[in-house]
């Protein structure tokens, strides 16, 4: 039976009610249930324990990792399959050990809370040099003020209540990551006066939406050749269905970008395929560019999604709409709700001339095995692709891994997850730990250089320990591939010590590994970690250090230029 995955929709309590007789941190672990969250990630430390201690008592499960930004990377994918997400560590050390996970997340608009202990206010007297401080009190606050669109410090029993409630807020209005401080003298205060929650409910301005709609509407019963480019909002905000109905009442086609991947699923006739201008196929590029309507919705116009800056799209042709902006041509429109536009506009259902599909380049013939051909990665991605389905998740790292993995078929929603526009190395392993820990009843499979392995796959271990069936694939060219076309030549600061990746779960002490270096023993490996659901399993997959994807030269061709 296919599986959709949608993400969890932030709750609000159905009326106001009065607060009373609970403390600080109780009411923060309350209101993170509110929201759907489940699990915890990070690392306790002696300013954060006590209110580690109420979380282990609490309904949510703390999930312990082995550094603090694989606790962000793994928060960062459970918020991007979940809805929200939540990581919890001591101040400084492990904070500023987070910041990097988390300016990933604020970024690509993933709603991460952010929770760290803090020296208490009645131990701040006289300035002392407490441990782990840097400078003075207030900076690692100043650093994550940067990170986050909202945050705050609960030294105030009076406001923290309300303060908690903004905060929150914030992180599930604009999708990005949020920034909670508790001084350790301050979790377990209970406010003396009750408190009252109130609804943060956002509404567009009526007059604005209806204009921008009408025009809208006109535009597209007037067109000839009309097309649709989903982005990542679509995913951050759950507006897959609201997307379908538009474009199937219309029948308008769907692109979508590189960090908008599998916003719908890739084997829906109206798919297109990826949009990454001339980074990307050439059909997909001029269907896009040929437009003379085109409604990018939920997108960001970053270099990555627009072919390093190679895309031709004209304004005067676009409607652009996102959770922040709203512009049709060069009008703009503002306090209208990403969803009540869609929405609205779907249910007009505008009837533009209906278009001829090009040629689906997503649609590759059945694979054929060449068991005893070396494996490369072009022909490891089409074989895997014979196996993933509706009820797998596929996390990319950077490099060859994303750019290589961009041409499976994903067959369901937030089934791709990737870093595609902050490019962070080291997200997926971790990353996968936070989608198992979203939906274990999906299957996992993260695809990793060799490199960015090396950063964070120690992350394997809580995968073993949690006995999940993921399944980690290491491209293992021996260095920083991407670098090595970026800038050609021989240098040594591209390699990276070969290690032995397979050996690792004996190391972690579970899960299995596969040595691979031909076709017929990647298929071998594939189908026996496929069939194991009893841990993870990595598959060590030997590559030439020359091999690369198409899509990987033609980035490099382009981003070459700038470096």
């Amino acid at each position: 039976m296919a599986t959709e995955i949608t993400a969890v929709r932030p709750l609000r309590p159905a009326a106001p009610a009065a607060v009373t007789g609970m403390s600080i941190g109780d009411y923060l672990i309350h209101r993170l249930q509110d929201y759907g969250i489940g699990h915890v990630f990070g690392i306790p430390g002696d300013y954060v324990l006590n209110f580690y201690a109420m979380l282990d008592r609490s309904p949510i499960e703390v999930v312990t990792t082995t550094r603090e930004d694989c606790a962000g990377f793994a928060a960062d994918a459970y918020a991007r399959v979940h809805g929200m997400g939540a990581v919890c560590v001591t101040y400084c050390v492990g904070g500023l050990s987070l910041a990097n996970s988390v300016a990933g997340a604020y970024a690509e608009k993933s709603p991460v809370v952010v929770i760290t202990g803090s020296p208490g206010m009645k131990e701040r007297h006289n300035n002392p040099l407490l441990h782990h401080r840097v400078r003075d009190f207030r900076t690692q606050y100043d650093v994550f003020e940067k990170l986050c669109i909202a945050g705050t410090e609960l030294s105030d029993p009076q406001t923290a209540f309300h303060e908690i409630d903004r905060v929150l807020h914030a992180a599930a209005r604009f999708k990005r990551p949020v920034y909670i401080e508790i001084p350790r003298d301050m979790v377990g205060v209970v406010p003396e006066m009750p408190h009252r929650f109130q609804d943060t409910h956002m509404a567009s301005d009526p007059d604005a939406l209806k204009e921008a709609v009408a025009e809208a509407e006109r535009w597209l019963n007037s067109c000839e050749r009309p097309a649709i480019v989903g982005g990542v909002e679509l995913h951050r905000f759950a507006l897959q269905d609201e997307l379908l109905a538009l474009a199937e009442g219309s029948q308008i086609p769907i692109t979508t970008t590189v960090l908008g991947k599998s916003v719908i699923s890739e084997t829906h006739p109206l798919f297109v395929g990826l949009y990454e201008g001339a980074m990307g196929n050439d059909k997909v590029t001029q269907f896009v560019e040929d437009s003379d309507c085109l409604l990018l919705l939920g997108t960001f116009m970053t270099d990555i999604n627009l072919g390093i800056y190679t895309a031709n799209l004209d304004p005067g042709k676009c409607i652009y709409a996102t959770s922040e902006q709203l512009r049709i041509r060069h009008h703009h429109y503002h306090n209208v709700l990403l969803v009540d536009f869609i929405r609205e506009l779907a249910a007009r259902q505008p009837k533009p001339p209906k278009r001829t599909m090009p040629d689906l380049p997503h649609r590759v013939e059945k694979f054929v095995l060449q068991p005893e051909q070396q494996i490369s990665i072009t022909r490891l991605m089409r074989r895997l692709n014979e196996t993933i389905d509706d009820e797998t998740i596929v996390i990319a790292d950077i490099g060859d891994s994303l750019f290589a993995a961009s041409e499976l078929v994903i067959r369901g929603r937030t089934e791709f997850i990737s870093p595609a526009y902050y490019t962070s190395m080291g997200f997926s392993v971790p990353a996968t730990l936070g989608a198992q820990m979203a939906r274990p009843d999906l299957r996992t499979v993260a695809i990793v250089g060799d490199g960015a392995f090396q950063m964070t796959g120690t992350e394997l271990s809580s995968l073993v320990r949690h006995k999940f069936p993921s399944i980690i694939i290491v491209l293992d060219n021996g260095g920083y591939g991407t670098e090595r076309y970026l800038h050609p030549g021989t240098f040594e600061f591209n390699e990276v010590q070969p290690w032995a990746y397979h050996k690792l779960p004996e190391v972690f002490g579970g899960g299995k590994g596969y040595l691979v270096k031909t076709e017929g023993e990647f298929d071998a490996a594939l189908r026996a970690a496929w069939a194991d659901t009893t841990g993870p399993s990595l598959i060590h997959v030997v590559l030439d250090r020359n091999d690369h994807s198409r899509s990987l030269e033609r980035l490099t061709e382009k981003l070459s230029k700038h470096v």
